[in-house]
């Protein structure tokens, strides 16, 4: 309840446009499927990663950051990371045994393995998809963790694709035909809440005083 009125009171500091935005977008969010990326070395590379996420309609995003330490870099994320919730892991076997305790199917990502093409994948189940280093691809670890291989088809001589680039393509194709099936794919009305007031809250300047002064008024 008090969650409830503290939105109602910070909507008031953000524009009608940016709140029916952000109603909009929720609507088409999911935590259905997921994307963990391993090592990443390139900045970029991360970087594009969340904002494919942000823009596909992905909620979460999963950062192994064993080997280079933190790779995420604000600029080139275009500010994605405020929108997409980003969960970073020193290992990858804490990752992995994260999102499995969560429900999800882990399908490792590689032009080397042909468990399933990406036309044939079939997306009725919770699926977290991991990604691994530019040059090494995913250790051994992620690989005998994984439930599942899909590949991307290749019709060329080049065997890879940069790392953005197949998670850009991957979840084009299979968010798309995620809300065309009848998979009860949505955030909760909870979940829908609860980004409503995270989201509001990073739109408005200074809002912890902002907040504080709401508390204090409740208390005068």
């Amino acid at each position: 309840m008090e969650d409830n009125q503290l939105l109602t009171y910070l909507e008031k500091f953000i524009s009608e446009e940016r709140k029916q935005r952000f109603l909009e977008i929720l609507e088409e969010r999911t935590k259905f499927f997921t994307v963990a990326i391993e090592d990443v070395y390139q900045l970029h590379n991360t970087s594009a990663v969340i904002r494919s996420c942000d823009i596909f309609g992905i909620q979460e995003a999963h950062v192994i950051e064993n080997r280079f330490g933190k790779r995420l870099d604000k600029k080139i994320a275009m500010g994605a990371q405020k929108w997409v919730d980003v969960h970073r892991y020193e290992t990858t076997s804490k990752c992995i045994d994260t999102l499995k305790s969560k429900g999800y199917q882990i399908v490792a990502t590689s032009p080397y393995y042909d468990s399933c093409l990406l036309n044939d994948f079939n997306v009725d189940r919770k699926t977290a998809f991991i990604f691994g280093t530019e040059r090494e691809g995913l250790s051994e670890e992620a690989i005998s963790k994984s439930d599942g291989f899909l590949k991307i088809p290749m019709l060329g001589f080049t065997e890879s694709l940069n790392i953005s680039v197949s998670v850009a393509i991957i979840l084009h194709q299979l968010s798309a035909r995620l809300r065309d099936s009848t998979v009860d794919w949505g955030l909760t009305e909870e979940e829908k809440f609860e980004k409503r007031l995270d989201w509001t809250k990073k739109s408005i300047k200074s809002v912890d005083k902002i907040v504080q002064r709401y508390h204090d008024s409740l208390t005068s």
